[in-house]
């Protein structure tokens, strides 16, 4: 704020800080007053003062001065230097005549617009984002006390399920000892009982023995038979063994596992998209019938892929070893060969220029200013499609060795941020085999797969939940069966997908609803997409090797 006037004073001259301002000098950037104003000038006439009305502050175009020509205000831009000009450079010899020029104050009346834009923007659209963000945040926070209590009440049920089922189990066990003394003390009891009768049977004999002993008859004595021989055989000992309790170890993991675990804390970034609220005015229809504007030839084999590296060269790659780069009229700008001498599986190119491709052996590369760099490599698994997103992540395609499961991993250079391989329900989202599985982020962060065996593109959001499955439109009108294979989509986040042996391309919305086949470009088994930033669709024609440029949209 201004140091010479607040919310309860007005603005004030800032040479006799007394009176009301009425003027402002542009130039200088000082508040006058009408008396004021000739004092302010006559202090430096060697200045250029500019003085206008203090409601139109700040609205002349203060233009820098030329570096070469001393006292000189530039009032051109050259757009190919990026340099500017003043009158006394555009008249002479030093500078590109060809070269187109811009008005300096044209394109300063462009950026305040543009600037104006953008505060009217932060302030009324990108700002209250932010506070709902932040309200959002705040509520999380306000309900950590109930949701936590929700796992302790949770955790406690589960610790009295735990005893209960505990005090069953001991119980049990408490029971099984009152029944191992019953029997033993049924078996002791028998054996007592056994050895009680002999006892009797020898009292009984001991009687009658002192009997015949003081006795002085002859015939009982006669017929006296001795028993101590049956008696001498001791009954057996009978040895019965106490149960013992055995306890097991308490293992803490073991236990632990038992009991159930908690999932530790999981911190993830899921990038949110600020939609400005503007009038849909540039919705662009599509043609009823699309044209090929282009044909470029590239001599390759089983041509895969292509990937658009600037508005006047792609990339491409087939069954060589070779990944080339060509202008749009089909010129061949370069050649570079991948660093395991195997094909390249699938190409994509960052926003710095940097190609980056998969050699279907475990192994991603980045190329850059002519230098390879590995930086991926995997085991167990093998690197197939890949494509690079819109934060400068990059989204790969891959199947296990057995070739039973396939997933989508997102990488920040070579660090894993996200897997992608389940719906809600546990099931794969993806056919586990090693076919293609072409990928492509959409405007709205969306992740398409297009899944050539499975018959389908799949469609997930940028958290990985499922949002369509595409599997070819209600009627079809092609003979055979609809297998993807390259995908792309484009600035108003429509879907494009080539149906490999229908030999066209099936364009959906956002939502994954059927649009229109581009079926009229006598297309040959199209494989890899991809679109510049006008839309234009780049078709590989598998066998034919060639690229085609095709406008779709009016």
């Amino acid at each position: 704020m201004d140091p010479h006037y607040d919310a309860q004073d007005v603005a004030r001259c800032d040479l006799c800080e007394i009176a009301i301002v009425q003027s402002y000098c542009d130039f200088c950037h000082v508040n006058l007053c009408k008396p004021c104003i000739g004092e302010h000038i006559s202090d430096d006439y060697s200045k250029k003062h500019i003085i206008v009305p203090f409601q139109l502050r700040r609205s002349t175009p203060i233009f820098p001065e030329c570096e070469k020509h001393s006292k000189r205000a530039c009032e051109y831009q050259c757009n190919a230097c990026n340099i500017f000009l003043c009158t006394d450079c555009l008249a002479s010899e030093q500078h590109n005549k060809e070269h187109k020029l811009s008005k300096l104050e044209e394109v300063f009346h462009q950026k305040k617009d543009h600037i104006h834009r953008d505060k009217k923007e932060l302030k009324e659209e990108i700002l209250p984002v932010y506070e709902e963000i932040a309200t959002e945040i705040t509520n999380q926070i306000s309900n950590l006390d109930v949701d936590y209590q929700k796992f302790t009440t949770q955790m406690s049920k589960h610790r009295e399920e735990l005893h209960r089922e505990i005090d069953n189990v001991m119980d049990q066990r408490e029971k099984e000892i009152d029944r191992n003394k019953l029997k033993h003390l049924s078996i002791l009891s028998k054996h007592l009982e056994e050895i009680k009768q002999l006892q009797s049977l020898m009292q009984e004999s001991l009687h009658n023995l002192n009997e015949m002993e003081e006795s002085n008859e002859v015939t009982p004595s006669i017929h006296y038979s001795s028993k101590n021989q049956e008696f001498s055989k001791l009954p057996p000992k009978v040895l019965v063994s106490m149960p013992k309790f055995i306890p097991k170890p308490i293992e803490k993991e073991e236990l632990c596992s038992l009991i159930g675990k908690l999932t530790p804390l999981s911190t993830t970034l899921e990038e949110r998209v600020f939609t400005a609220k503007k009038p849909n005015t540039s919705v662009r229809e599509l043609l009823d019938e699309p044209e090929v504007l282009n044909t470029i030839k590239t001599g390759q084999e089983n041509l895969r892929s292509v990937t658009r590296l600037n508005e006047k060269e792609i990339w491409t790659s087939g069954d060589t070893a070779d990944i080339k780069c060509f202008n749009t009229q089909g010129v061949l700008q370069k050649t570079i060969k991948t660093k395991s001498g195997s094909c390249p599986v699938d190409i994509a190119v960052y926003s710095d220029g940097a190609l980056v491709y998969s050699d279907g052996i475990r192994t991603v590369y980045k190329v850059k200013n002519d230098q390879t760099e590995e930086i991926i490599r995997l085991q167990g698994w093998t690197p197939f499609n890949l494509c690079v997103t819109s934060s400068g992540d990059f989204l790969v395609t891959m199947y296990s060795d057995d070739e039973t499961q396939s997933k989508v991993v997102r990488y920040s250079g070579s660090t894993i941020k996200q897997t992608i391989q389940f719906d809600d329900d546990g099931q794969p989202l993806y056919s586990g085999n090693d076919y293609n599985k072409y990928i492509t982020e959409n405007r709205n962060l969306d992740i398409c797969v297009a899944d050539y065996k499975a018959g389908a593109v799949v469609v997930v959001t940028q958290a990985g939940n499922l949002r369509f499955r595409y599997t070819g439109p209600p009627s079809s009108t092609k003979k055979k069966p609809f297998k993807p294979w390259g995908i792309t989509t484009e600035s108003q986040s429509l879907i494009l997908t080539s149906d490999h042996k229908n030999h066209c391309i099936h364009v959906l919305d956002v939502q994954g609803h059927f649009l229109l086949y581009i079926d009229n470009c006598d297309l040959k088994y199209p494989a890899g997409l991809c679109v510049d930033n006008d839309d234009s669709l780049f078709v590989c024609e598998y066998d034919k090797g060639n690229v085609k440029k095709i406008r779709y949209l009016k």
